[in-house]
């Protein structure tokens, strides 16, 4: 203690212990493989995309040609793109509450019922399941033809309903929104669930013995116990939703090229302009995409960050 001081003193860093240097010297051998792939794959791509997006090329055997900011004048411009964009946003805000309701919902269940982990189990599974197998599996319930109708639609006339055409252009956000909270509220109930697990299980007794309703129970203790692992839970959400493609693509699909555009995802835009609907691919126009679908789950993630910001509870 008094080396230390006494270097401190001399302006000196202090000498450090031969464990703590031999750590040290193994820091850049084991960290610089790491940062070389992330800098390969992530940080040298995002660059590109960048640049790209400010000019017109239609992929190999080609140059790009400088195009300023007429990349994103004419997506913003673009029809197509406003209902990418406007869909996006449905499954990331409407898609988010529904999911993380049900997914509280089932907390508050769950953490009494017996049997609760086979439950828990249960719910998981459509999470294991290929968005591509799930999207032909509701196309399949959701279907709609005269004489060959879905099972969604089977139960509907057998209830003495009209049929609907669930998969229309102007119906499948609706459809596809339902199905990604059912589709994905069993991965999030098990995120929750292993935080409530960790919960001491005298709070939930000191609140039974004050008389405390299951809504009482999970507003006072669960959730402000569990708040940074719903934060967490929220960015992974919002990450996801931005990136959905498969699904919506086997749904709203006609089987031959792309979806019609009311019920495009950002994702599906950047896929239509890489390989291009008229035959002729503009990367351009997908980077300019994918930088806004960058931006917008950056601005997105720091909002949910900053709102769900609070001292951290002990227990």
């Amino acid at each position: 203690m008094a080396t230390i001081t006494g270097a401190a003193r001399a302006g000196r860093r202090p000498a450090l212990g031969p464990h703590l240097s031999r750590k040290r010297k193994l820091f850049w051998p084991f960290a610089a493989p790491a940062l070389a792939l992330y800098l390969a794959f992530l940080v040298l791509p995002t660059i590109a995309t960048v640049v790209l997006s400010f000019t017109s090329w239609s992929g190999a055997g080609d140059t790009p040609r400088p195009q300023g900011v007429g990349n994103y004048v004419r997506m913003w411009q673009s029809d197509s793109f406003r209902y990418a964009f406007g869909n996006t946003l449905i499954y990331v805000f409407l898609g988010g509450v529904g999911t993380f309701l049900l997914a509280f919902l089932f907390t508050m269940v769950l953490r009494d019922m017996r049997g609760g982990k086979i439950v828990r189990a249960i719910l998981f599974f459509p999470n294991i399941v290929a968005p591509v197998a799930l999207g032909m599996f509701l196309g399949f319930v959701f279907k709609y033809q005269p004489g060959k109708q879905g099972l969604a639609n089977y139960v509907l006339e057998h209830l003495g309903a009209d049929a609907a055409k669930f998969l229309a252009p102007e119906n499948v956000t609706g459809v596809v929104t339902a199905s990604l909270i059912w589709a994905s509220s069993g991965f999030y109930i098990t995120i929750l669930m292993a935080a409530v697990d960790q919960i001491p299980p005298q709070l939930y007794e000191d609140a039974d013995l004050g008389g405390a309703s299951p809504w009482q129970k999970f507003r006072s203790v669960t959730l402000p116990l569990t708040w940074d692992v719903v934060g967490v839970a929220g960015v992974l959400w919002t990450i996801n939703a931005l990136k959905i493609f498969e699904l919506v693509f086997v749904l709203a699909g006609p089987g031959t090229y792309a979806p019609p555009n009311r019920a495009w995802t950002l994702g599906i835009y950047v896929f239509d302009r890489t390989f291009g609907s008229n035959g002729t691919p503009d990367f351009g126009a997908a980077c300019a995409c994918a930088v806004a679908m960058i931006a917008l789950v950056s601005i997105l993630v720091v909002l949910l960050r900053r709102l769900m910001r609070r001292d951290a509870i002990q227990f």
